[in-house]
């Protein structure tokens, strides 16, 4: 299958379940050619990206679209926040999404069922093969799994999802195989950069 093929790039993150489909899309093939140039990879700028709450910062190719969606599950509705970056030229898109669960959810519920529950429900919903996973914590030591997955299409996702005061992470890069080899370096760099920013405590005056 040619690269063409392989796209549109599509993965889904199940939240408490419902779904929601991010999609990276090829960029449109150049009109008939004007000049010759000689084709250069564009890089995109960098730069750090603070979320609208304050709730996290991490490294972005430019600023994110933010999309807000809301999920009906068992536990009564959801807001699903999604922040998704796609550099021109380049077959990725750089996701971070989040939700909060209800207070009482959040208290009852052991963190790594959450994370296990939110592996599971990623493979499923996009039919996807688990290529390998670790249990990691973020930069102040919240729970948190890495998992790398492929689809039939070859499209290949790297998540790291964290749970942080009643609130499930998910910072992903979605890409293809041909791409992935030649941007691993700034992928991991990506999910490195992403970091949990805690609620600042009451200040009661002691």
């Amino acid at each position: 299958m040619t690269i063409k093929g392989l796209l549109p790039l599509i993965a889904a993150t199940l939240v408490c379940g419902g779904s929601v489909f991010v999609e990276a899309r090829q960029p449109k093939p150049p009109a008939a050619v004007v000049k010759p140039k000689v084709s250069q990879p564009v890089q995109p700028k960098w730069k750090l990206y603070t979320a609208p709450d304050g709730r996290f910062t991490i490294l972005m190719p430019g600023n994110p679209n933010r999309n807000t969606q809301y999920q009906k599950t068992y536990m009564g509705e959801i807001t699903l926040e999604i922040f998704v970056a796609q550099p021109p030229k380049q077959q990725v898109a750089y996701v971070v999404a989040y939700n909060d669960f209800p207070y009482s959810y959040g208290q009852i519920t052991d963190p790594q069922a959450v994370l296990n529950n939110a592996r599971d429900m990623a493979l499923k919903t996009t039919k996807s093969n688990l290529i390998s996973q670790r249990n990691i914590r973020s930069s102040n030591n919240h729970p948190g799994k890495e998992i790398e997955y492929i689809n039939s299409g070859g499209k290949i996702t790297k998540s790291r999802m964290y749970v942080a005061e009643g609130r499930l992470y998910q910072v992903m890069a979605i890409t293809t195989k041909k791409q992935q080899k030649t941007l691993a370096k700034t992928i991991t760099g990506y999910l490195n950069s992403f970091h949990v920013v805690l609620k600042k405590p009451r200040n009661f005056g002691f």
